[in-house]
């Protein structure tokens, strides 16, 4: 069952992002490399490279691993004595503890409502807390220090990347005896792997997600060969496919200008970031789910018969009516006409 984030009162945001700015500094000279998630001058895209360059230089026996509940099983006690190797004072510590053990209200998908956390809390951090990704940040660097300390990336010809809860490890060999040291160092800070998501694979023959990409064996249409490479996952497909529907729902009675310009800002959004890799295919994709969606959403609205085809063009859609397209023979101009 998932569960909405819920946002702290602005009070407690303010005091947490002032504290965020005293507390990110410290901890930020002692990250390791290998850490991207929610660090500043770093992004998901950048750990994409770093995993893609890691199997161009032959780490491809990987590790595709995931924890189980990771934001929810943090162990408190533990995590505080992370921050305590860094931070003495003694008011902030105790301001931390109460943030960890504060109070969330969360409402589920069917809109039921449950209470989290609270004084008897002893694991987790809440999500959506300014102070939260820091904290697990910190506490995922248990792990990093002990990879490194113990020489898997020597032993293994090793490299590890991870972004919050996911992480990969691309060895050279020996990647079915990483997972079995990770599993079991996982277990003694308190966390599990989610097994279901956990695997070992090849990238010369096996394809696998991380941050929304898909790396593995891959066709080149053009020169007829094989390559291993990086693409927008079906996951994530599937997710802009979603957010334009949403956009362009039955009962969106929005001006098309104000229409046109959420949709566009969706796609571009998303474009930005799948941008790396082999992106044309997916591109190319959404276009064609883009041009569908918004033929038949401008079809009800008009209550015009049949297909549309006659009436919106794909040459009006992505012109005269200022969609964005991946197609550079459009030309895309401001949208001008009222739908």
């Amino acid at each position: 069952m998932q569960f909405e984030t819920t946002v702290p009162p602005i009070r407690d945001r303010v005091v947490q992002t002032a504290a965020l700015l005293v507390l990110e500094p410290i901890f930020e000279a002692d990250f390791d490399e290998a850490a991207y998630g929610y660090r500043p001058k770093r992004s998901a895209l950048d750990a994409v490279r770093t995993v893609h360059k890691a199997i161009d230089e032959g780490h491809t026996e990987i590790v595709d691993a995931d924890l189980s509940q990771y934001f929810d099983t943090i162990p408190h006690s533990a995590l505080i004595t992370c921050v305590a190797r860094r931070i003495s004072d003694g008011k902030l510590l105790h301001l931390i503890k109460m943030w960890l053990k504060a109070p969330v209200e969360e409402t589920d998908a069917p809109g039921h409502r449950r209470m989290s956390g609270g004084k008897t809390a002893t694991r987790g951090t809440p999500q959506g807390g300014v102070i939260s990704p820091l904290m697990a940040t910190i506490y995922m660097h248990r792990f990093i220090k002990a990879f490194r300390k113990y020489g898997l990336d020597r032993r293994y010809g090793a490299v590890l990347v991870t972004y919050a809860d996911d992480f990969v490890v691309l060895c050279r060999h020996g990647a079915a005896e990483v997972l079995d040291t990770t599993r079991r160092w996982m277990t003694s800070i308190g966390l599990a792997l989610n097994e279901t998501k956990t695997r070992v694979c090849n990238a010369r023959c096996e394809s696998f997600d991380f941050l929304g990409y898909t790396f593995g064996p891959m066709h080149s249409p053009r020169t007829g060969g094989r390559y291993i490479g990086a693409r927008p996952s079906k996951k994530a497909l599937a997710s802009i496919r979603d957010k334009i529907r949403r956009r362009l729902r039955p009962g969106n009675q929005a001006p098309w200008e104000e229409v046109v310009r959420a949709l566009n800002r969706t796609v571009r959004g998303w474009a930005a970031y799948f941008s790396y890799g082999s992106v044309s295919k997916a591109r190319h994709a959404v276009d064609l789910h883009v041009d569908h969606s918004v033929r038949a959403f401008l079809c009800r609205r008009h209550k015009v018969a049949g297909s549309g085809y006659r009436q919106f063009p794909a040459q009006r859609v992505f012109g005269e009516l200022g969609v964005a397209s991946f197609d550079p023979t459009y030309r895309r101009r401001a949208a001008h006409a009222s739908m």
